[in-house]
């Protein structure tokens, strides 16, 4: 007989309310604290009212991953209800401490749960979920989905462009001089992930159509090297240039299917609106 399995996510996968409820996925609310208290993500508010927010704050909010108890809680919960084990994918561990309290959260609940880092986030999530459930449902045991589910992480990749620096200035991830003179020279960061989760600069240039071409060259390596089925455009709160930007994608690689899809609150704190990248799966 198989085995009951619960899934478990966090908001940063920001999965689709059809998805979520198809599969009955479980998803741990990240959270963002304000001047004027702490607001879960898709809780206690929408992307729209999230940037009305951010644009309007005093001071810096800073993000924080779902607390303990409510790890806890949830494992209980599942426990109760008499699933098996549970398979959890996180955000990147270098980024959130969510994937590391999941197994702790586990074991005080006294239940099995095989946690997941997915070293990047957003589309990386949701494939490495969608590939997890389908493994599941051919009959394949826990170690082996995860086993496939790492594969399939060590082939993504996730490459975007900051709107500005003043976000990234007020998270501390840049100085001062560094914004001033970025935005006196019209300098674009190009940010990506690397094999341990952890964002880098991979490139500085001037203007947004030289930083997208860097993202561009990136992605085409893999398209030549093993193939992309399908990519994603990414963005914080700018579904308008995501659209404009996969209809230029597709005229250009016909054999790739291009999505937009929208950024996690956490990463709107830090990169800020406007925010726009790339995201893909290359082929085994």
């Amino acid at each position: 007989m198989s085995k009951k399995v619960a899934w478990v996510t966090d908001t940063a996968a920001l999965l689709t309310r059809d998805f979520i409820a198809q599969h009955n996925v479980h998803v741990l609310p990240l959270v963002m604290v304000f001047e004027d208290g702490s607001f879960k993500e898709t809780v206690d508010f929408t992307h729209e009212t999230f940037y009305d927010k951010l644009r309007n704050a005093k001071s810096h909010p800073k993000t924080s991953q779902p607390s303990f108890g409510e790890h806890v809680a949830l494992y209980e919960k599942l426990k109760a209800e008499g699933y098996d084990y549970a398979i959890a994918v996180h955000v990147s561990g270098q980024q959130s401490g969510t994937v590391a309290s999941s197994p702790m959260a586990a074991e005080q609940a006294g239940f099995k749960v095989y946690a997941i880092d997915s070293r990047i986030g957003s589309y990386t999530m949701q494939k490495m979920l969608e590939h997890a459930i389908d493994l599941h449902a051919q009959g394949v045991e826990p170690e082996e989905i995860v086993k496939s589910a790492n594969a399939l992480r060590d082939r993504a990749s996730l490459s975007f462009i900051p709107a500005s620096l003043s976000q990234l200035h007020k998270s501390g991830r840049v100085s001062g001089t560094a914004m001033f003179i970025s935005n006196l020279l019209n300098i674009k960061l190009v940010i990506s992930y690397d094999d341990a989760g952890v964002c880098f600069v991979e490139k500085k240039v001037r203007a947004d159509k030289r930083a997208r071409k860097e993202i561009i060259d990136l992605f085409e390596k893999d398209v030549k090297a093993n193939g992309v089925d399908e990519a994603a455009v990414i963005n914080c709160n700018d579904e308008k240039t995501a659209n404009e930007w996969k209809a230029e994608l597709a005229a250009q690689y016909p054999n790739t299917k291009f999505i937009t899809i929208p950024l996690s609150a956490a990463v709107g704190v830090h990169a800020g609106e406007g925010t726009i990248g790339l995201t893909w799966v290359r082929n085994p």
